[in-house]
C-alpha cells in the first residue's frame, strides 16, 4: 500500500509533483506526533508530517449526528475538557463499551456542533508532562479535516502523506443506532479514496467490519491484533489464532495488511524474534507493528532506547512502524 502511495501523488499533489524514493521502514505517526503534542490535534499532525513521516493515523469514532471524529476513544474526559463544561454535565453517565464497563462522557451523546466547543488536552499528563503545555491549544477534528491536513501536508513537503485510520468500536456505534461503515465509505467516495491505489489504509481490530468493507471498496486494509485476546464480533476466534499460518492465510482474503502488538514479534530483543513477520510475507501480507515510544517504561527488554527497538525491527523486516515520535523513527527508516 505505501509503495503505491509513493507513485500516487497526483492524487493528492497533483502532476507536477515528484515521486519519494522509499524507504526501509514505512513510518506511520501514531495519532500524529503524540509523544510531542497532545494527540489527534492539527498540531500533532503537522509536526509529524513537517518531520517526515509516510502516514499520520486518525482513530475514528462518532458524533449522535452521524459525523466520523477523531478522538482515542469515544469516550472524552480523558482526551477533552468535556469535564469543565457545566452545560454537558448531565451527560456524564455509565456505558458498557466493547464488554468494558467505563464511565464519562461519550462523543455518540453529543453533536458535532457541540464537540467542536471542547479543546483537546494531553492523554498521559504525567508520562508527558511537556505536553500539557498544549492543553486548550486545539479542537477536536473530524475525519475529512484529517484528510485535508494531509493532502496540505502533501504538497508543502513534496511527498505524499497517507492517511491510515482505525474504526474504533464499530459494533458498538452500529448498535447504537450510528453506521460507522456507511459514514466511512461516505467520506472515502467524496475524496476519491476508495480505489486500490488510494494512498489510505483501513485498521480495524474487528473482523466484520474489514470483510464488509473488501466488499465494498478496494482501498487498502489492515487487521488490527494484541498479544491478548481477540475481536469483539468474533467471540470464537482469538488473535493468537488469526497470527498462525493459517490464521494469516484467512486475513489474506480480505487484507493485504497485518498490525500486531510489538510483543507478537519480539518481547524480548535479547531473544530471537517469532516467526510472525515470515509466516505473514509468505501469506503475501505485509506487517505493522504498534507502538513505538520513547519513555523507558514503554521499551521492551534488551532495547536500550526508541532507536535501538526502531532499528531491531526494521532489522527484523517489518514493513511499517506506528511510532509516536515520528521524527525518531525517520531517522531509523532512511
Amino acid at each position: 500500500m505505501f509503495q503505491i502511495i509513493l507513485s500516487a501523488l497526483a492524487i493528492l499533489a497533483g502532476p507536477a509533483a515528484l515521486p519519494t524514493p522509499a524507504p526501509l521502514l514505512q513510518v506511520i505517526a501514531h495519532r500524529g506526533a503524540s509523544g510531542e503534542r497532545p494527540e489527534h490535534t492539527r498540531a500533532a499532525y503537522d509536526l509529524a508530517i513537517d518531520q517526515g513521516a509516510d502516514v499520520i493515523e486518525p482513530d475514528l469514532v462518532m458524533s449522535r449526528d452521524g459525523v466520523l471524529i477523531v478522538r482515542h476513544e469515544n469516550e472524552i474526559g480523558e482526551t477533552t475538557d468535556v469535564a469543565a463544561h457545566p452545560e454537558f454535565a448531565d451527560r456524564q453517565t455509565r456505558r458498557t463499551v466493547d464488554g468494558q464497563v467505563v464511565t464519562g462522557w461519550f462523543t455518540e451523546d453529543f453533536t458535532l456542533a457541540e464537540l467542536q466547543t471542547l479543546r483537546a488536552r494531553e492523554r498521559l499528563p504525567a508520562v508527558r508532562p511537556a505536553n500539557t503545555a498544549y492543553d486548550g491549544t486545539g479542537s477536536i477534528l473530524t475525519f475529512q479535516q484529517v484528510i485535508d491536513i494531509a493532502r496540505a501536508g502533501t504538497e508543502r513537503t513534496g511527498r505524499v502523506i497517507g492517511v491510515a485510520p482505525e474504526l474504533k468500536h464499530p459494533s458498538h456505534f452500529a448498535a447504537a443506532g450510528l453506521p460507522m461503515e456507511d459514514a466511512f465509505v461516505a467520506v472515502l467516495e467524496a475524496n476519491g479514496l476508495t480505489g486500490a491505489d488510494a494512498p489510505i489504509l483501513i485498521q480495524c481490530f474487528e473482523v466484520g467490519p474489514l470483510k464488509r468493507l473488501a466488499a465494498r471498496i478496494d482501498a487498502p486494509r489492515l487487521q488490527l491484533m494484541s498479544v491478548a485476546d481477540g475481536p469483539v464480533d468474533r467471540p470464537d476466534l482469538t488473535y493468537a489464532a488469526m497470527a498462525t499460518p493459517a490464521g494469516l492465510t484467512t486475513v489474506a482474503t480480505y487484507a493485504g495488511w497485518i498490525g500486531v502488538e510489538a510483543a507478537m514479534i519480539a518481547p524480548d530483543l535479547d531473544r530471537p524474534q517469532t516467526a510472525l513477520i515470515a509466516d505473514a510475507h509468505a501469506a503475501g501480507l505485509k506487517v505493522a507493528a504498534w507502538t513505538f515510544r520513547a519513555e523507558a517504561q514503554f521499551l521492551p527488554p534488551g532495547a536500550a532506547d526508541l532507536t535501538a527497538w526502531l532499528t531491531a525491527f526494521r532489522d527484523f523486516g517489518l514493513d511499517a512502524a506506528f511510532s509516536d515520535f515520528p521524527a525518531a523513527a525517520v531517522a531509523v527508516a532512511r
